[in-house]
């Protein structure tokens, strides 16, 4: 494989423009960090965006970058797509808001969401996937009864109280402990969560076996941010939560329209009793669901107001119309001919590049991941739990990380990264250059 030069201004090649280091300093001065969210780039590498197109975007200095984020892959579709803008603009021009009454834009999409995704014989909109799964867990222990919940080691279900817990500990605690990723979750909510071992049916057994009369459901990504699941084990936790009479919660925020149009329940024959999402149904703009069993999800009926077992569950911006008119013509584009075909091929050279270029250059790195993600660590092997993780090279990641920014790839610091179906062949020439180019960095 030969290198290919670096294209002009991918990446921060200069000192930020006049214009963008007062948009930096203005940013420091109104938010918390000086950013928008729970994330901050590395030193050096901190940037204000002015627009997207395809599979890439560009800063207000005029910087390229090709986006492996993508929304944290909410753009499956990639940056600006014609077909989501001009849905999104019929929409406004018919109204942009009407509360969470029936709006016939949110009825149209569920009457198309329905059919393609196996346990939903009824949904609720939400507004992100956080939403989702409080909703789902919610829901969960009001029919079952019980008050906890289990959920693995690594995973992300959302930022509020029940599901913050045991995503990034920074140290080996005891299973089943729950570790608060945050500071001001009650000691007495955090002991609500239980927390076994990513790809370890033997963890979660020896859990539901102590304690599954006061467990509501079990929770998991079918795919756990960069973990894919041991042949079996996503079938071995279905079997287990049905002997112990326990929901089994599939968050499929990420996995959702990803992994075709029946998500992670059609690509592994898998079929849970509620299913949570986000991301991608959307179209890119701020819409989630919880979809699952007639029995669960009509404890939300309003007509149940007033007794013990009904279940409030709203939102003002659910069935949000112009999320709902991004989503039907989300649907449009991902049905049609060769689209999964084509983005699974895509993904599958860009690991392969990686991989050829890192054993090149003798960097010890593993490139792995399925389907439309992608990740790598400085490892001799792919990981198979959080743990595995923790053992890498954790610190040499993070100066990797930070020359690929530098050099035009954005990625999330130590987290999955993403390909779209706008990604292109002349896309992942520049990242196989950018690569090369960053490991000699590193090297010298």
């Amino acid at each position: 494989m030969t290198s290919a030069p670096l294209a002009p201004l991918l990446g921060r090649r200069a000192a930020p423009t006049n214009v963008e280091a007062d948009q930096l300093a203005d940013a420091r001065d109104l938010f918390p960090g000086g950013v928008l969210g729970g994330n901050a780039l590395p030193d050096g590498c901190a940037f204000v965006v002015s627009h997207g197109a395809g599979g890439r975007f560009w800063d207000t200095s005029g910087n390229e970058y090709i986006d492996y984020v993508l929304g944290s892959g909410s753009l499956f579709l990639g940056h600006a797509h014609p077909r989501i803008q001009a849905a999104v603009a019929e929409q406004a021009g018919r109204g942009t808001h009407f509360f969470a009454y029936l709006n016939e834009t949110a009825v149209a999409y569920g009457r198309r969401l329905k059919p393609l995704v196996r346990c939903a014989e009824r949904m609720r909109f939400t507004t992100a996937g956080s939403d989702s799964t409080f909703h789902a867990i919610r829901l969960a222990r009001a029919f079952m009864g019980r008050d906890r919940i289990v959920k693995f080691e690594g995973a992300y279900h959302g930022v509020h109280d029940y599901a913050q817990v045991s995503t990034s500990p920074g140290s080996e605690v005891p299973f089943p402990t729950a570790v608060p990723d945050t500071a001001g979750i009650p000691g007495h909510v955090a002991d609500l969560t239980l927390v076994a071992q990513w790809n370890d049916i033997e963890s979660l057994k020896a859990i539901l076996e102590a304690h599954g009369r006061e467990i509501a459901a079990v929770i998991m990504e079918p795919i756990q941010r960069i973990l894919s699941p041991k042949p079996g084990f996503l079938h071995a936790v279905r079997e287990l939560t049905r002997a112990h009479d326990v929901l089994l919660i599939l968050d499929e925020v990420v996995t959702g329209f990803r992994y075709g149009l029946g998500g992670a329940q059609d690509y592994f024959d898998i079929t849970p009793d509620l299913a949570t999402y986000g991301k991608i149904i959307g179209g890119g703009l701020p819409v989630g669901a919880v979809m699952g069993r007639a029995d669960i999800m009509e404890q939300a009926d309003p007509a149940q107001k007033g007794r013990p077992s009904y279940v409030y569950q709203n939102g003002t911006l659910q069935g949000h119309p112009l999320g709902c008119a991004a989503g039907l013509a989300m649907l449009d584009i991902l049905s049609e001919e060769g689209v999964y075909d084509r983005v699974f091929a895509l993904a599958d050279r860009l690991r392969a590049g990686l991989q050829e270029i890192f054993d090149r250059h003798r960097m010890g790195v593993v490139v792995f991941g399925e389907g439309p993600m992608w990740h790598f660590l400085f490892a001799d092997e792919a990981p198979s739990n959080y743990r595995d993780i923790r053992r890498s090279d954790l610190g040499k990641l993070r100066r990797f990380e930070a020359e690929m920014i530098r050099n035009g790839l954005f990625v999330l610091p130590n987290n999955r990264r993403f390909v779209s179906i706008a990604h292109t062949d002349d896309d992942l020439a520049a990242t196989f250059a950018a690569i090369d180019h960053c490991c000699r960095a590193l090297l010298a």
